[in-house]
């Protein structure tokens, strides 16, 4: 790719047309090619050198690995934590995760390739920094061709978390797939309230066709569940808001509902204390005092949100549901070579083998 091509001097990578030192991810962002362009969104391509990423939090997640299959998230959330995943790539300016989003390429190639170094027992999230069915996946595909590599597989466990209800064009292969392994589905909700989401998620689909997702999926026997995240305090954090949303997850015969306090990272901090300003002025200085010295909701806060949760589970009966299957034993990454959609023909693709020798692992349940 010529560097006349490749300048970003808007976002001020470049200096007269040369690179600033980049390396790593900000060099090849630097280097991706402009393809299209949406509503204040503008689309790159990325060359990546891996598609399943370690996983390190404080947070104690539960999984090890990591698919994000774009870098950037259209929706807007105004509490969005993932936001400083730009600035590995010198991208300062928070607006700038939901405004360029870059599109990872040969990703399915990179996956089946790193499928076969995994360890055993490990758990796989999938749109755990960017939400992997935004928009642009109608037309790029990328999730889908990650898709059609792990239903070709046995004994894997993934979790998907989504807004989108686009995940139901995929139902053909999450069906597949969680014949052979264990998923889990997580469809994030924050809140019941329309006119709440609206101004929190501005460019994400309406909570009333989430739920409606959730019931598509559970109907298709998918352990779907919901997570209500993150719990904002004097926002919909009450009991009443809690027994709302456990009251439309039950409607909805969701698996299972899950829900965390907001924790704010310095990139997200600023954004989220905007939206508070101008929605709830009230509030404001009361979340400078709880977040002026930490990311993390004190663990009092923490207890007495667990707390709420667990009586709403309980009224309505909602965890795990039984008949789910459990995790498949063994695993055989795919020989089939699925390619993403691409908006840039003109890109050289990895040459994708003809046959991949089977693999054959034991994974503990």
């Amino acid at each position: 790719m010529g560097e006349e091509k490749a300048k970003i001097d808007s976002l001020s990578l470049f200096h007269d047309g040369q690179p600033t030192g980049l390396v790593g991810i900000a060099r090849l962002a630097s280097h991706a090619e402009v393809a299209d362009t949406g509503h204040l969104t503008e689309y790159r391509a990325i060359q990546v050198r891996s598609i399943l990423n370690k996983s390190v939090s404080k947070r104690g997640l539960p999984f090890g690995r990591s698919i994000n299959p774009y870098r950037g998230c259209e929706f807007g959330c105004r509490y969005c934590y993932a936001r400083y995943t730009h600035e590995f790539m010198e991208l300062r300016d928070p607006e700038l995760f939901e405004r360029l989003i870059f599109v990872k390429q040969n990703a399915a190639w990179l996956l089946r390739q790193e499928l076969r170094k995994l360890r055993r027992g490990e758990d796989i999230a999938m749109g755990t920094a960017t939400d992997p069915y935004q928009p642009i996946e109608r037309r790029m595909q990328v999730t889908r061709s990650l898709l059609q590599v792990m239903a070709e597989c046995r004994g894997l466990r993934l979790g998907i978390v989504t807004k989108s209800t686009l995940i139901l064009r995929d139902l053909d292969l999450l069906k597949k797939f969680a014949a052979r392994n264990y998923l889990s589905i997580h469809l994030s909700i924050t809140t019941p309230d329309t006119k709440l989401a609206r101004i929190l998620e501005p460019r994400a689909p309406r909570t009333d066709l989430r739920f409606a997702t959730v019931s598509e999926l559970r109907k298709a026997g998918l352990r779907t569940g919901i997570l209500c995240c993150p719990i904002m305090p004097g926002i919909n954090d009450t009991p009443a808001a809690f027994d709302a949303m456990a009251k439309r997850a039950s409607e909805a015969q969701a698996s299972f509902l899950a829900a965390n306090p907001l924790f704010l990272k310095p990139c997200s901090k600023g954004t989220f204390l905007e939206f508070v300003r101008q929605y709830f002025p009230a509030l404001e200085a009361t979340y400078e005092k709880r977040y002026a010295d930490d990311a993390f909701a004190s663990k009092a806060y923490q207890k007495r949100i667990a707390d709420l949760l667990a009586a709403a589970v309980k009224k309505y009966g909602l965890g795990r549901r039984r008949g789910e299957s459990p995790p498949a034993s063994e695993m055989y990454p795919a020989d089939t070579g699925p390619v993403q959609q691409s908006l840039w023909p003109e890109l050289a693709k990895i040459p994708q083998p003809a046959q991949m020798d089977a693999v054959k692992r034991k994974f503990s349940a």
